[in-house]
């Protein structure tokens, strides 16, 4: 007999990772519903009616919206007989943890996706991170960074956390067939594309740490001209700030990228791949790290998140300092002119990733979380 099983996930439009997840997870022992809080039709949705999910969409713009969407969560959960829910992301975490308990479901399940940002950026909201956890009777820990933010920071028993790594289909950044680059590349850089690329995939926050990249980067253009800075997902709070430094760049040297359907290309454009967030904690996990290892991109980044349990400095990624605009555009500068090395780099950071990193293993892990 299946397990009626409940995915309750806030504020996404689209994502790989659930994606992956819906289609792996096994349909002959569990009975997948998806209550996903968002306030229109996404993406995700569609996909997941394509593929023939039981789907609900519940209105949610704002914090005003969750003492309704916890009514009707708790509705489908009566009425769908559901055993187990799994929650995802914070508003997702209120309202369904919530649900969850008033509709009597004995196994309520907590993915953390975030780390210290409501500790660093909004610290009233830290208290209801811990009614999430409080309501949780297992959470997912993305990285042991944030089994830490749980535990030391957050008062939960270590027994209540579990470490699951983000699984990937890691051959879909492997292989980009030369038609997709092509493409993007007539899309962006329709006169012919730039000499040397560097590559960011980052929202405009300032935990990011893009303030820092631009500026590196700038310092690198001065000494080669045909360098291109390219800053996908390009939009958020820091945007301004981070607009006012790249008006100091030549025109044409940089292009922002708000949404790219085919991010496992795009990756294929960059020539050196950045991601420095600004301290070891506010990153919860950071995709972005496997996804340019797997797509064979020589990678300088800060240790964050998943980070330090995996990257070697100099073995399968260059490592630097955080806050610092001098290594960052020294990196660059080696990335730009030691071939070998970079080679190397490109080598060992796939098969550091290859087995940690499978979406297959993720999977596993969590049906053994779904069965326990």
């Amino acid at each position: 007999m299946s397990i009626n099983l409940a995915y309750i996930i806030s504020q996404v439009s689209h994502s790989n990772l659930f994606e992956w997840t819906a289609v792996m997870l096994d349909r002959k022992k569990y009975n997948l519903t998806f209550i996903l809080m968002h306030e229109e039709e996404t993406p995700f949705e569609l996909f997941l009616r394509k593929e023939n999910f039981n789907v609900y969409r519940i209105k949610f713009k704002n914090k005003f919206d969750l003492a309704l969407c916890t009514i009707h969560i708790r509705n489908i959960l009566k009425k769908e007989k559901i055993k187990i829910v799994h929650t995802h992301l914070f508003e997702a975490g209120l309202a369904g943890m919530a649900a969850a308990k008033l509709a009597g479901i004995p196994k309520r399940i907590h993915t953390r996706h975030d780390a210290t940002i409501h500790h660093d950026f909004h610290p009233g909201a830290v208290k209801y991170d811990k009614v999430v956890n409080g309501l949780s009777t297992q959470i997912i820990a993305i990285t042991k960074n944030v089994k830490s933010i749980l535990v030391d920071m957050e008062g939960v028993s270590p027994s209540k956390v579990t470490i699951i790594h983000h699984g990937f289909r890691l051959n879909e950044f492997s292989n980009v067939s030369e038609e997709r680059k092509s493409n993007l590349v007539k899309k962006y850089f329709p006169s012919g594309k730039p000499q040397f690329i560097v590559g960011a995939v980052s929202r405009f926050i300032e935990w990011k740490g893009l303030q820092y990249l631009i500026p590196a980067f700038a310092k690198f253009r001065n000494q080669n001209p045909q360098a291109h800075l390219i800053l996908a997902n390009a939009q958020g709070p820091y945007e301004k700030e981070l607009n006012d430094l790249l008006d100091k760049l030549p025109n044409g040297s940089y292009t922002k990228v708000l949404f790219e359907k085919d991010i496992s290309a795009l990756y294929h454009l960059f020539n050196a791949f950045v991601h420095v967030p600004i301290d070891s904690q506010s990153e919860a996990f950071g995709q972005v790290y496997i996804e340019a290892m797997a797509s064979g991109i020589p990678s300088i980044v800060t240790l964050s998140g998943i980070a330090p349990d995996y990257i070697v400095p100099n073995q399968n990624a260059f490592v630097v300092p955080f806050k610092d605009v001098d290594q960052i555009e020294e990196k660059i500068k080696i990335v730009a002119s030691d071939k070998q090395l970079c080679e190397n780099l490109i080598l060992n950071a796939r098969q550091s990733i290859e087995k940690e990193f499978s979406i297959e293993r993720m999977i596993t892990e969590l049906e053994r979380c779904y069965d326990a």
